[in-house]
């Protein structure tokens, strides 16, 4: 069966021509004049494949990812080195500029062979964080070499339904908690609704570092160093953090592509021992909120996190509102990230809220109408605590270091800080620098 293609740019006559004359396994369907026109053709179902002749430094991730969703690989013909490494890194398969007609619908062939549904980053039965999600290139499958290794650092993914039951303050003081072990840790500001890491840690929020981050991922030019640079640095009395702030305003939430953040995850993992996420509450699949399939999806950063995540928290509030909120949201949460398996934790736990005894009433409460998850871990109500953190704009473990909030929160993270860290495959001066 032949593989329909589009083509874009002003390639040889003779390779257009000679891919049209084969007959075999590729054939040409349409020449566009630009890449809109191209990109459209494509999401008409017109091709399955689309050869870029000119142009490819217009591509960037989150191009590569629309057409990847309607099931059409890209394969881009340059000769620059450079520019080769960057298309590779977005998704696009390269071919030289000389490439003889043959050898081009090998290529082509080979790329269609290699698309695989659901893809790495988008796990079956997953909440659809972004239409490129859906099919993607087996990574590293191309012939221009094997593919690198993934990295060895763990993302732990903070979420919790609407209401504020305190995600950025379990995920900022985790991830302090895991810095002040010894780990190198970068925590990371993905709430697309009210990004407040910033405010927490009394930083300047003007420079939205993941904003930053996920521009270059899309570009295919986010590297480690770059990665370091962009990450601002946070220096406790027991170690070192560096955390990528949040968008400035609820409306940059487009700036946080699915795609470019993957990129920025799986970087990370490169270069530290722990990310730590803290996300946005919203789990609903953005198509339901647009008909424009093709439209970049609000709560992709959100689900895209919880998806690649290797330890989701999800955290709740200890009173007659919050609980229930959390019961309902662990409920959407499976469905829209089935391979979650949350740690539950009750956050704001206070007698005047619970009743007597507050841990064994919502303990009993939790296993008589919660969800198969059990509580993991409960944290206690402490505004003294949380208050002198806020003014100093310090985490717990330095504003209040004996305090009872604090001290749970270390238990929650104290058995992942104390198991054996895997050595990276990468290079350790990363980590080195990111400790340091």
């Amino acid at each position: 069966m032949s593989i329909p293609v589009v083509t874009v740019g002003q390639s040889r006559e003779d390779l257009v021509g000679g891919l049209e004359r084969l007959h075999g396994p590729v054939t040409v369907v349409r020449r566009c004049s630009e890449l809109t026109e191209l990109l459209a053709a494509c999401q008409s179902g017109l091709a399955r494949a689309a050869v870029v002749a000119e142009g490819s430094d217009e591509l960037t991730a989150s191009l590569v990812d629309r057409l990847t969703a309607v099931g059409v690989v890209i394969v881009a013909l340059t000769d620059s080195a450079a520019e080769t490494a960057r298309l590779t890194a977005i998704g696009v398969t390269t071919a030289p500029a000389g490439v003889d007609s043959a050898a081009l619908a090998g290529r082509i062939s080979g790329a269609v062979g290699r698309r695989v549904l659901p893809g790495p980053f988008q796990p079956e039965g997953s909440g659809l964080a972004d239409t490129g999600a859906a099919i993607r290139t087996v990574a590293g499958a191309d012939d221009d070499g094997p593919a690198e290794p993934a990295g060895a650092g763990k993302v732990l993914a903070v979420w919790g339904p609407a209401g504020s039951p305190g995600r950025t303050l379990v995920a900022a003081n985790i991830a302090g908690e895991l810095a002040a072990a010894g780990n190198s840790v970068l925590l990371v500001d993905a709430d697309t609704y009210g990004a407040s890491v910033a405010g927490l840690l009394g930083l300047l929020d003007e420079s939205a570092g993941l904003a930053q981050a996920c521009r270059l991922a899309d570009l295919g030019q986010l590297d480690a160093d770059a990665l370091l640079k962009i990450a601002a640095p946070i220096v406790l009395k027991a170690g070192r953090l560096r955390v990528l702030t949040g968008i400035t305003r609820a409306d940059r939430w487009t700036e946080l592509r699915a795609s470019a953040l993957g990129v920025v995850l799986e970087k990370a993992r490169e270069m530290a021992d722990y990310i730590v996420v803290d996300t946005g509450f919203c789990l609903e699949a953005d198509e339901e909120l647009s008909f424009d399939t093709m439209a970049p999806r609000r709560n992709a950063a959100t689900l895209r996190s919880l998806e690649l995540a290797d330890t989701v928290y999800a955290v709740g509030s200890a009173d007659s509102i919050g609980v229930p909120r959390l019961v309902r949201g662990l409920s959407e949460l499976e469905a829209a990230v089935p391979q979650a398996s949350p740690r539950v934790i009750l956050n704001k736990v206070r007698a005047s809220a619970a009743g007597r005894f507050p841990e064994r009433q919502l303990r009993e409460a939790w296993e008589r109408y919660g969800p198969a998850e059990g509580i993991a871990a409960f944290l206690p109500s402490d505004g003294a605590a949380t208050d002198s953190a806020l003014l100093s704009g310090s985490l717990l473990l330095e504003a209040a270091p004996e305090s009872a909030l604090r001290l749970a929160l270390s238990n929650v993270v104290c058995a992942p800080a104390q198991q054996k860290r895997r050595s990276s495959v990468f290079s350790s001066t990363a980590k080195r620098r990111l400790k340091g």
